[in-house]
């Protein structure tokens, strides 16, 4: 795919004004996609947590990043695994609104099994870099990208992170700057939890719902379209999901299909909004 990059400098129309308050902005940064997300008159959010996501944090991280989407807040992360994609793949189905900070050069899908998501974003949200294009990740390029995570956002959400993580590193710095940060509680035994739920015992916002999370950017939820007309093996397949979710085999047996086929299904059903489907084979509906 080719892209179109644009470059910004602090004497750029388009610049940040909240980058000026790092210690140590960046020189210039390189852009694909649309300007306009970073003007969002009620300012950005970001959603921010581990790769190693249980399907409950990609769960919430998605459900998050579509409301914030549909409300008009664009969603802020950093491309990685786990919670930081299902942020921006629930934006992306909320309208696109979503930016991602890269710790490569603008032009480079990393992990490169996100390459799809890199120019989907590209093409619907804004994908930003401060190394110069074709430049691979580093070590210290990953926290170099987290404190432009930090500058940019309003506010910055946790969705599940260890206290030794890269989130952590991006609330540290949000904190740094006087960012609002707030955090989705977990179970006290999860070592994924384990970093937001003491941001929560430390004086960080508590998010027990959607709307909390949405209230925090002093706006609503958007009133959801009519539910999409589901064809007859759809309304099937989803009848075959338990309400506590089942894995994709569980499902086309529920539903007398083929894996294969039971699969094609859900994807259509994904694309619809009816279910989620998580990165760890689990189906669930979606409320």
């Amino acid at each position: 795919m080719a892209f179109n990059i644009r470059l910004l400098t602090p004497t750029s129309p388009q610049w940040p004004s909240s980058l000026g308050d790092l210690a140590s902005p960046p020189a210039r940064l390189h852009l694909v996609g649309d300007l306009d997300l970073l003007a969002a008159p009620q300012g950005l959010v970001a959603i921010v947590g581990t790769r190693a996501a249980t399907s409950y944090g990609e769960r919430v991280a998605d459900s998050l990043g579509y409301a914030f989407a549909a409300a008009g807040v664009p969603v802020v992360s950093g491309m990685a695994r786990g919670v930081d994609a299902a942020a921006h793949r629930g934006a992306l189905r909320g309208g696109g609104k979503t930016i991602a900070i890269l710790g490569t050069g603008v032009d480079i899908a990393y992990p490169p099994g996100h390459r799809a998501l890199h120019e989907s974003i590209a093409a619907a949200g804004l994908l930003i870099a401060e190394q110069e294009p074709g430049s691979k990740a580093h070590a210290g390029s990953f926290p170099t990208r987290n404190r432009i995570i930090a500058a940019l956002a309003r506010l910055v959400i946790v969705v599940e992170a260890p206290h030794r993580s890269g989130a952590m590193n991006t609330v540290e710095q949000a904190l740094g700057l006087g960012r609002a940060v707030a955090a989705v509680p977990g179970p006290i035994d999860s070592p994924q939890s384990a970093g937001a739920n003491w941001l929560l015992g430390s004086g960080g916002q508590v998010i027990c719902t959607i709307e909390d999370a949405l209230s925090l950017m002093g706006v609503h939820a958007s009133a959801l379209p009519p539910a999409a007309d589901l064809e007859p093996i759809e309304a099937e397949v989803l009848a075959g999901v338990p309400s506590g979710g089942a894995y994709v085999d569980e499902v086309a047996l529920n539903s007398q299909l083929s894996v294969r086929q039971a699969g094609v299904v859900l994807t259509s059903l994904e694309l619809k909004g009816r279910v989620w489907l998580g990165s760890d084979g689990r189906v669930s509906r979606r409320p």
